[in-house]
């Protein structure tokens, strides 16, 4: 802790004096004392410890931290509670009619409109720090009941004591003139909390969007924002209800309707039964078709259903059974004509050729399947043996003999054995060979 004096130190005794710092702070040297004999507390920071140069203070200390000019023995700072005050027994001129300050009118007065007129007050009440509360004859002095005496039943409006508020109206089957408390719905969703509330919204809304606003921080810029909306609003509303006048034109505004048309009469009769359905005097409404008549879609010259052929019903334009089909012309039945055609010749040729089964031949691996293929069928159930040996050598190298013999010469049959063994692990296409 630095001192008090701000006096040139050389370097050792400025490392002194950090050695002596640090050595209270770990507790190995005794606190630094005031000029009152306190010790002072060594982790206390300098710029809270040094005091300022105007006071001249030369010896350590914490004095410039209290509030030094004040005097702690003065009786005006504490409040003397039970001490008797100036009470006045009656009005006095001047005063405020709804709670008897004299610093300010009935118009300024700031308190809840009261029942009882200080201009008529008799006798002052004695209260606590100098009350205004006053007592009219037969009057009983207190405030307005609470809101939990209102009404006394179990099942009635329920009352919050943490928020102090009933929501709900406590005495709803009252006289409405003689309803004092309506609950804090009524107050909330109604007068200027209603206007606050959307205010609140709208400002919300307006700072999602990017505008730099906030209710609570800038509550006139949010409220002059508000206005200029609502303003904006109503003049759009405005034009945009001219607009389509301008264009429709307004009924309410045009000549009257005339009466002939307007109480219009005929001696046409109508008669109904107890659900609303007509039994005499409907005129007669000839079925129509399920389809639109006269509509042709998807290029189509006819409509669906002026073509039938094979128990279908189908466009006569182009021959399509295809309730959503393209119209393809002339050319469409045409192509559809050669495609049945060739359909039928097809048919026709698969009657006609023989059905002979070719034995499959075996090819071997590799190679195209020669006409004049051959095969030994000893040589070949030796090669198949000597795969199966090889196989079981791959699988267990302790059977592969030292010295052993490579032939690069690779017979028809060893190739066939090889596609043989080949083809029963691997070939997918095993089961047509």
């Amino acid at each position: 802790m630095a001192t008090a004096s701000g006096a040139f130190k050389s370097r050792a005794n400025h490392r002194k004096q950090i050695e002596l710092e640090e050595a209270r702070k770990a507790g190995l040297a005794p606190a630094e004392v005031d000029e009152d004999g306190k010790e002072i507390n060594p982790h206390i920071p300098q710029y809270m410890s040094s005091a300022p140069w105007y006071l001249n203070s030369k010896k350590p200390s914490l004095k410039h931290q209290r509030n030094w000019k004040n005097d702690l023995n003065s009786k005006s700072t504490c409040y003397d509670r039970g001490a008797k005050m100036f009470q006045a027994e009656k009005y006095r001129k001047k005063a405020c009619q709804n709670c008897g300050a004299m610093s300010h009118d009935v118009k300024s007065c700031m308190y809840r409109p009261r029942k009882m007129d200080f201009a008529k007050v008799e006798k002052r009440v004695r209260t606590s720090g100098g009350g205004s509360t006053g007592t009219v004859r037969n009057l009983r002095i207190r405030e307005d009941t609470a809101k939990y005496l209102l009404n006394l039943d179990v099942n009635s409006a329920h009352y919050d004591p943490k928020t102090r508020s009933m929501r709900e109206h406590p005495l709803p089957n009252t006289d409405p003139n003689e309803k004092f408390y309506l609950g804090d719905n009524h107050y909330r969703n109604s007068g200027q909390a209603l206007e606050f509330k959307q205010m609140n919204i709208h400002s919300w809304e307006a700072f999602d969007k990017g505008q730099d606003t906030h209710m609570l921080a800038a509550p006139s810029q949010a409220e002059l924002l508000y206005r200029n909306f609502k303003d904006a609003k109503a003049k759009l509303i405005s034009q945009t209800k001219d607009s389509l006048m301008e264009k429709y034109g307004n009924a309410s505004t045009e000549d009257d309707i005339p009466m002939e048309i307007l109480l219009g009469q005929s001696e046409r009769q109508v008669e109904y039964d107890r659900s609303g359905r007509i039994i005499k005097g409907q005129e007669v409404i000839l079925p129509k078709s399920r389809y639109e008549e006269d509509v042709y879609a998807n290029n189509h010259t006819s409509v669906w259903g002026s073509w039938w052929k094979d128990q279908q019903w189908g466009y006569k334009c182009c021959k399509q059974t295809i309730r959503n089909s393209y119209c393809t012309g002339s050319a469409g039945i045409d192509a559809a004509e050669a495609s049945l055609d060739l359909m039928k010749a097809n048919i026709v040729r698969t009657e006609v050729r023989p059905n002979k089964v070719e034995e499959k031949r075996m090819a071997t691996w590799g190679t195209d399947i020669p006409g004049d293929l051959e095969l030994n069928k000893d040589v070949l159930s030796n090669a198949l043996k000597k795969e199966d040996e090889l196989k079981r050598e791959e699988k267990d190298e302790r059977k592969r003999k030292y010295n052993v013999k490579y032939n690069n010469d690779v017979t028809v049959e060893e190739m066939e054995a090889y596609r043989i063994k080949r083809a029963h692990h691997e070939d997918p296409m095993k089961e047509f060979l």
